[in-house]
């Protein structure tokens, strides 16, 4: 009889800070952590490269993607770990060269990148707390959804802000999703209110894995960030919690099992393609 082995994810929660090349060192460290844990696949935060909010400042670093040393650093440290990068996002020059994306890619063991994806929501709110965020001052939305086969399943990719608007994941769901990765960096203000609610109406809503690997704490651009990455299973269960990262960590590696049977018995549990199309309204 063949032993059904269920692979294991690996959620980096960082302080990613405004030098690329500092970041790229805390990402090796975290790799090697993760590749010894015996994870198949780790799973990076929103703009795990970079982050920064002073856009004359970030300028100097960023660049179209041909002419980026990010990815090819990424790929080289997938093939010397022996593992799958799920990047989280960097932020890259757009294709016109006048604005930014904020860009994910899937790597494979062998350097090779599987996927793209391009943040479609535009993180654009003020917030009670008095916050305003305008990402699509220099940000471009994408326009295309992705998926990709991984071993940790067909993930479907998605980025922060993604998450309040349940209609993509529905569509990566559609695109043969079993597991759904959401990096973000999302604000203390927001995440105490609404991060576990959101992501785990995610899980629940698809039937899928939720792995969200996010930043977490205080940054050197003056941001602060509520942490909390999470594995999520698709009956909404939390598998693990990173918390609020302390001062002095620079990054915390968070192990999951992805079960692909887990996906099986809550859609069986819940027939949710079945209710859709046996009910009397159209939607």
């Amino acid at each position: 009889m063949t032993e059904n082995i269920v692979p294991t994810a690996a959620l980096v929660q960082m302080t990613s800070g405004i030098d690329p090349d500092a970041n790229l060192a805390t990402i090796d460290r975290a790799l090697a952590d993760t590749a010894a844990a015996g994870a198949v696949m780790a799973f990076l935060p929103e703009m795990s490269l970079l982050l920064d909010r002073d856009r004359s400042r970030s300028a100097a670093h960023i660049a179209r993607e041909e002419d980026s040393s990010w990815p090819c650093a990424l790929q080289q440290m997938a093939q010397h770990h022996g593992l799958w990068i799920h990047s989280g996002s960097m932020p890259l020059l757009a294709d016109d060269g006048n604005r930014r994306v904020n860009r994910s890619h899937v790597i494979a063991a062998d350097g090779s990148i599987r996927a793209r994806y391009d943040k479609i929501h535009m993180f654009d709110v003020t917030l009670p707390s008095g916050e305003n965020w305008t990402e699509s001052a220099a940000y471009a939305g994408g326009d295309a959804v992705s998926v990709v086969d991984t071993p940790v399943g067909r993930l479907g990719l998605s980025i922060c802000y993604d998450v309040r608007f349940p209609e993509l994941y529905r569509r990566l769901v559609d695109d043969g999703a079993t597991v759904l990765a959401i990096p973000a960096a999302f604000t203390v203000s927001t995440g105490e209110a609404h991060w576990h609610v959101l992501m785990r109406a995610r899980a629940i809503e698809t039937g899928c894995f939720v792995l969200a690997a996010a930043q977490s704490g205080d940054h050197a651009d003056g941001r602060a960030t509520y942490g909390h990455s999470v594995a999520i299973d698709p009956w909404g269960a939390v598998l693990a919690d990173g918390g609020q990262s302390d001062g002095d960590s620079q990054y915390r590696v968070l192990l999951a099992p992805v079960d692909g049977a887990a996906v099986d018995r809550a859609r069986q549990a819940i027939a949710l393609d079945r209710s859709r199309r046996n009910r009397r309204i159209s939607l």
